[in-house]
């Protein structure tokens, strides 16, 4: 009976599901809320691209209600109003930079943000979203957020070290909560603070992690963002597996089909993209620079090439239009094409797909802000002049249609993508 129980749960753990999202069962609707940071349409856009492409997961749907400069409490007022029109069944949460009024913490501030994110969580779980990743504030950069008397006129605190301790205790905050209601919880402040310290020792102080204004990240500081929260919806980070034989055919897993295999040679069309990367390795405006200091290739990002028989001590690998050399124990274990190639045949696909979520997601933060959070100012006219309630909901139809349009079209982007793999000795 013991060993049914256990089988039983484990069927039935929301960490269950094979393609490794624990928080986006089939058929999912994800919401990703937060203030200006997540209005900037970065790490929300990386997340629907990874999720989608890279993780192969074409069921779900994605909407962005970033507001910028809103608090908990600001979406805890437009909550049922804004997502009626989506009809989310998870939602991940960023809140915090905006609660932390930017000045040292005090108590009235945690109760405040508790508050407000008590109130979310609750009201989320009332209009059926069940599914619901609890996040922390991101941080502020320890170089350019430059706040003078932060703390009051004559304090002498260094404004990043004090303001970063508060969004800490306002994460601490969001984790009790989450703990409290059973929901996931995403820390983006830490992983934030560890990639800043280790990116300004390797580059300069001058390399901005936090964004330029202390603030608003750039591309490479959103990344994190991406990653804490795809790790909060449990993502597993197996993007494929190639295994090629130099004395027999390949094979791939899920989402790569082999079409043409020799020795050493395999020939793949691929659904599944492995995440893929810009800029260079100091910008602060590409993501690929923070990819040193952060664990997304280990831990997100693993399109791994095996290669069995070897004879020699070392091989060379072909792929696109870049060659690495590799050792034979490195091959036989694994070598992570997404890590090491630092161009691939994917680049364009996985920029144009990219492109069209970003088109998308800029229609919704218009569809918000411009016509679905103004319809609450009309509920008590819309219940007395049901035609008038009628043509509101017209309206809010129309714009979903839309909004579904422009999301079935970003995915006519997502092409199969032929590549070579070659090892030679």
């Amino acid at each position: 009976m013991q060993k049914i129980a256990i089988l039983a749960a484990l069927v039935l753990s929301p960490f269950a599901f094979a393609a490794g999202e624990a928080q986006l069962p089939p058929n999912g609707r994800l919401a990703i809320v937060g203030d200006s940071i997540t209005e900037q349409k970065m790490y929300s856009k990386f997340m629907e691209t990874y999720l989608v492409a890279c993780a192969g997961r074409r069921d779900i749907r994605v909407f962005q209600f970033g507001w910028s400069g809103e608090t908990a409490g600001g979406f805890a007022s437009r909550l049922e109003n804004d997502l009626s029109v989506f009809n989310p069944t998870t939602a991940t949460l960023c809140y915090g930079m905006n609660d932390g009024s930017y000045r040292p913490f005090e108590a009235t501030i945690g109760k405040r943000y508790e508050d407000a994110m008590r109130s979310i969580v609750t009201k989320l779980n009332t209009v059926g979203v069940k599914n619901v990743v609890v996040g922390t504030p991101g941080a502020v950069d320890t170089k350019f957020f430059v706040r003078p008397n932060f703390g009051g006129e004559g304090a002498k605190l260094n404004a990043a070290d004090g303001y970063n301790n508060s969004l800490a205790q306002l994460g601490g905050i969001g984790k009790k909560l989450a703990t409290e209601f059973g929901k996931a919880f995403a820390d983006v402040h830490q992983p934030m603070i560890d990639a800043m310290a280790k990116g300004k020792a390797a580059l300069g102080e001058n390399y901005d992690v936090c964004g330029g204004d202390g603030v608003h990240p750039g591309a490479n500081g959103q990344l994190i963002m991406a990653y804490a929260f795809l790790k909060g919806l449990g993502c597993d980070g197996r993007i494929g597996e190639i295994s090629v034989d130099m004395k027999g055919a390949a094979t791939a897993s899920d989402g790569h089909k082999v079409l043409t295999s020799a020795a050493g040679t395999v020939e793949l069309e691929s659904e599944r993209y492995p995440f893929c990367f810009d800029g260079d390795a100091k910008s602060s405006g590409g993501t690929r620079s923070i990819t040193a200091f952060l664990p997304f290739n280990d831990e997100l990002n693993r399109f791994t090439l095996k290669v069995k028989n070897l004879t020699g001590e070392k091989a060379k690998v072909t792929w696109g239009a870049e060659t690495k050399e590799f050792t034979r124990e490195q091959l036989a274990a694994g070598v992570n094409l997404a890590a090491e190639f630092a161009a691939t045949p994917f680049d364009g696909p996985f920029k144009n797909y990219m492109s069209a979520v970003g088109k998308k997601q800029s229609y919704e933060t218009g569809m918000i802000k411009d016509f679905v959070t103004k319809f609450r100012n009309y509920d008590a006219e819309a219940k007395e002049a049901p035609e008038f309630g009628a043509a509101l909901t017209t309206v809010k139809t129309y714009l979903g249609k839309k909004q579904a349009q422009l999301e079935a079209d970003s995915r006519k982007a997502l092409v199969a993508v032929k590549h070579t793999i070659s090892v030679t000795q």
